[in-house]
């Protein structure tokens, strides 16, 4: 199954509308909020900084950004209006933040006119990545800062031990939901050949036992990515989800996502 944020745009709007939720509720995450500010914190930007979002989403990490001290413009761009709908409405309260939908590999956006351009676990969803970062480049001003921030999803794993059926869930949702799961490992390269000059790195890792939310939605969407392909039942498929549901109740539950921010200057 191709990966549903792909091609966003064309999506029933009551799966965009779904997905939606499920973006401003991942954000709500502590862990997952802890990653974003260790990586924004980062970023040596001068005062008066504009900054570019490239596939905001519903524009929790422009909100972040636009509430910074120093910073003059935050622009999001998104190629789904109906995530732009629920970006400009919680965003509505700050003054300079906007949002305008595009394409990133053809921003509707002038040559060097931002300080910054964030990717928030979106380069991964992006079909020939290149031209997203040419138009990084394009658009940033001579020694603006590039930051990538996204999850190496080659590392998803719901696995205990050795042959866990519950690990076949977790690749079948990365395949549903992950354009490229190796784009980390590629990323430097990437960079290098769009002209960019790494700057820093970080690693993180992003764990749920006790009480997992985004994890346990791996199994649930990875089982059901398994059934509707054939390659299960429905009968199994009901098995996988009871067997981590049990697994949270009995405290043997484990999912982890290693996730990486790489920064770049033009």
């Amino acid at each position: 199954m191709a990966d549903v944020y792909a091609a966003i745009a064309e999506a029933e709007e009551a799966v965009q509308e779904r997905l939606a939720a499920v973006l401003e509720r991942r954000a709500a995450d502590h862990q997952q909020i802890g990653m974003l500010r260790a990586y924004l914190a980062d970023l040596e930007l001068p005062d008066g900084a504009e900054a570019l979002e490239i596939g905001c989403g519903t524009g929790p990490v422009s909100r972040e950004l636009a509430t910074r001290p120093g910073i003059r413009r935050v622009v999001g761009v998104d190629p789904s209006p109906v995530f732009l709908a629920t970006a400009r409405t919680l965003g509505s309260s700050l003054p300079h933040l906007s949002f305008i939908e595009g394409d990133g590999r053809s921003l509707p956006c002038s040559d060097s006119s931002f300080d910054a351009v964030i990717f928030h676990t979106t380069l991964s969803h992006v079909p020939h990545p290149q031209a997203a970062l040419a138009e990084a480049f394009r658009t940033l001003r001579p020694g603006g800062i590039l930051s990538v921030f996204d999850g190496n999803y080659s590392s998803t794993t719901l696995a205990t031990g050795d042959f866990d059926p519950l690990q076949a869930c977790a690749n079948a949702a990365m395949d549903a939901l992950v354009h490229d799961r190796w784009l980390i490992p590629r990323l430097p390269g990437l960079l290098r050949e769009a002209g960019f000059t790494i700057t820093g790195q970080r690693n993180f890792g992003f764990v749920e036992t006790a009480a997992p939310d985004y994890m346990l939605t791996m199994v649930d969407r990875g089982a059901d990515v398994l059934a509707a392909a054939g390659r299960i039942g429905p009968e199994l498929a009901t098995a996988l989800k009871n067997e981590a549901r049990h697994r949270i109740a009995s405290g043997s539950f484990y999912g982890a996502i290693a996730y990486c921010s790489m920064q770049a200057k033009k």
